[in-house]
């Protein structure tokens, strides 16, 4: 069974940058679309950005396109999102998993997230 180990969080004041990665068990992982999502206190989780098995990026949320990066290394496993300029919005726990519910549901189960990484803008 895929698990998935995210870190990179952390405090930064608005207009820094952080990298995020999310390291995934299992042979398959260059196999399957990977995504980045976020989740504030007290909302929904949403979807940030997606990048295909083979490295192409399809996807980015309209208040984070230009500022966040997407990329993998599949040699590693990992995945990655690089947060530029950030904003007191973009306070909130990051995940990482597959947007694909077949696949994500064959390797990890439907309702598996790992314990994503906090990310906190402030002054």
């Amino acid at each position: 069974q895929v698990q998935l180990v995210e870190s990179g969080g952390d405090l930064v004041q608005p207009g820094g940058s952080l990298t995020l990665s999310c390291a995934a068990s299992g042979s398959d992982f260059s196999t399957y679309t990977m995504g980045w999502y976020r989740q504030a206190p007290g909302k929904e989780r949403e979807l940030v950005a997606i990048i295909t098995s083979g490295g192409s990026t399809n996807y980015y949320l309209d208040s984070v396109q230009g500022r966040f990066a997407i990329s993998r290394d599949n040699a590693k496993n990992t995945v990655y999102l690089q947060l530029n300029s950030l904003k007191p919005e973009d306070t909130a726990a990051y995940f990482c998993n597959t947007p694909n519910l077949a696949v994500r549901t064959r390797l990890m189960g439907l309702d598996y997230w790992g314990q994503g990484t906090q990310v906190t803008v402030s002054s």
